[in-house]
């Protein structure tokens, strides 16, 4: 949705309608060009607060920096913005160029954003003037619930086929710069937006229209999907420290205000309709509130109150339908993985919940497009040396201490074994599933080459298992980890690809507590001394030591994947 405005130069013909919407006279006509252009848009308004987007075109002398004015009429106020400088004092604001978008060359065009508050009305600027001169404002003016212009057809079964993925220009020049990273630099990955700061950018990072924008241009005239991960619901991750948000377990309407709503605001720009936008849909939220409850050994306190106040199934189903409502966002909900829910008392009642957050808030079973499992985490893809049908001295691979009667061994046959289910609650049937294979390759020389010994079910399952972590239960910077599959589409039946959708080398957690300003905790799990909890069956935690927070760069986590990737690097 979105509301734009035409003004026009005195010196120029305007014709107005019995609507009173106005109509520019072509300047070819007689009229002289006007010097600059600029469209303004309301992209998201709510009762206090709303975005805009704004483009400015140059049709002057080319220029080395800029400076973009305007007032309002009302109260409004700039409170953040993104792809420019932006500064008000009274009603007056300004915006200026940043150092990468300085150049501005004759019949240019630059983009900036922003979001701010209102009350009252929220009329939009009459008057812009770019280095002192005045332009007029190009548009259409719509009303607040237009419908936006050029959208794309009907998404596709499965938006990677056919595409290139969008490769992220900041995760890049981090591998780039480690030995031997430029084998795998152009290798795509996941943008996360992990607080309401990282959409406009923080910290000197790329904000969300900025890797958009970037995104047009590698896409070219073919397709191109962007991966997102939205990743902030109230109370998040309830069950790990390392990954605690910013928004408090009550924060719903800041969760829907403050960074839902203006996200949806940017993916629904038509600027951007032609890009395939993939979303994944709040990782580590909804199977705690099945696993990590109530009176079983693994509950944590914290994932009571989640479940009690609904936040998680309220925020999952408020993401669903708002960016659902994007013609061309694809929705994948966090599914864990097979370490996590594979179990019996977990598989089927983590389906229905599911089903039950996508039927909130509005949401419906048609605004998901699939599910991911084994983002961030280390579970195998396949393991080939042994199958959960095998037997050995009398006992069931499921009475190993590695399975522990779970009915399932490795990535790829939870992932489609949890799709048939998830059809079977009421999902669509042409869903498709993604898999993370950024970190579970468990290359190099502990990979084994055959079965394990069959003296005992535990050396059968152990000598021969790839994934060789204590304890599938063990998530944070796994020692001895590798790079996985590369991304690739339809891999598998009911795979819509295969995902690097954690960053390989960005950090699970701090091995020791950091003080910081995003929220996240410090979590023994990443503690390398840590012996454990419930949930990893009080095994070490096996996690690598000096780490630093959650989502910056780990250089000894990336060199060691790069060495222990299977397929190997070549």
């Amino acid at each position: 949705m979105s509301r734009t405005r035409t003004a026009l130069l005195a010196a120029m013909a305007l014709v107005a309608g019995a609507t009173g919407t106005a109509f520019a006279v072509d300047p070819g006509a007689g009229v002289a060009a006007v010097p600059c252009t600029v469209d303004y848009k309301i992209q998201n308004q709510w009762s206090t607060g709303f975005t805009a987007a704004v483009t400015i075109t140059n049709n002057n002398a080319a220029k080395s920096s800029w400076s973009l004015k305007w007032s309002y009429a009302g109260n409004q106020k700039v409170t953040s913005g993104w792809n420019a400088k932006l500064s008000q004092s009274g009603a007056a604001v300004t915006a200026a160029n940043e150092t990468y978008n300085a150049q501005l060359a004759t019949g240019g065009s630059v983009s900036f954003g922003f979001q701010g508050s209102y009350s009252g009305s929220n009329a939009i600027p009459a008057t812009f003037t770019l280095d002192g001169v005045t332009c007029n404002v190009d548009g259409d003016p719509g009303g607040p619930t237009d419908p936006d212009p050029g959208g794309p057809a009907n998404r596709v079964n499965n938006p990677y086929e056919g595409a290139k993925v969008y490769v992220n220009p900041e995760w890049s020049a981090n591998a780039a710069a480690e030995p031997g990273g430029s084998r795998i630099a152009n290798q795509p990955t996941g943008v996360w937006l992990d607080r309401i700061a990282a959409i406009n950018g923080a910290g000197g990072k790329m904000g969300l229209r900025a890797h958009l924008d970037e995104a047009l241009r590698q896409k070219g005239s073919g397709e191109l999907v962007v991966q997102l991960v939205i990743y902030n619901l109230p109370g998040r991750d309830c069950a790990a420290l390392a990954s605690n948000g910013e928004l408090k377990a009550d924060e719903i309407g800041r969760y829907k205000t403050e960074y839902i709503d203006p996200i949806k605001a940017i993916l629904a720009d038509s600027k951007y309709s032609s890009l395939r936008i993939v979303t994944t849909v709040e990782i580590d939220s909804l199977p705690n509130l099945v696993t990590n409850t109530g009176s079983r050994p693994t509950a944590v306190p914290q994932c009571d109150v989640m479940k009690a106040n609904g936040n998680y199934t309220k925020g999952v189903g408020y993401a669903l339908n708002k960016l659902g409502d994007v013609p061309n966002v694809y929705n994948y909900v966090d599914a864990g993985h097979h370490g996590w829910i594979g179990w019996d008392d977990n598989f089927a009642p983590s389906a229905t919940l599911f089903k039950e957050a996508a039927s909130a808030e509005g949401a419906t079973v048609n605004d998901v497009h699939g599910f991911i499992t084994n983002t961030a985490n280390y579970s195998a893809l396949k393991e080939d040396h042994f199958s959960i049908n095998d037997n050995v001295a009398g006992k069931s691979v499921r009475e190993s201490d590695w399975v522990d009667w779970n009915r399932y061994v490795d990535e790829l046959s939870f992932a489609q074994a949890f799709r048939d289910q998830l059809v079977s609650v009421g999902f669509n049937s042409g869903i498709g599933m993604l898999i993370d294979t950024s970190r579970n390759g468990w290359g190099g020389t502990a990979r084994p080459t055959g079965p394990g010994a069959r003296t005992t079910v535990d050396t059968y399952v152990d000598g021969g298992r790839y994934d060789r972590r204590i304890n599938p239960g063990n998530w944070c910077n796994q020692s001895g980890a590798g790079l996985g599959e590369r991304p690739q589409a339809a891999p598998a039946a009911g795979i819509d690809a295969y995902v690097w959708m954690k960053p390989p080398g960005e950090s699970d957690g701090a091995s020791k507590e950091i003080p910081n300003p995003e929220g996240k905790g410090f979590d023994r799990m990443c503690d390398p001394t840590y012996e454990g909890n419930p949930r990893n069956g009080n095994n070490p935690s096996g996690a690598l030591a000096d780490a630093p927070i959650s989502g910056h760069w780990f250089s000894a986590q990336f060199r060691q994947l790069m060495q222990n990737a299977y397929p190997p690097l070549s």
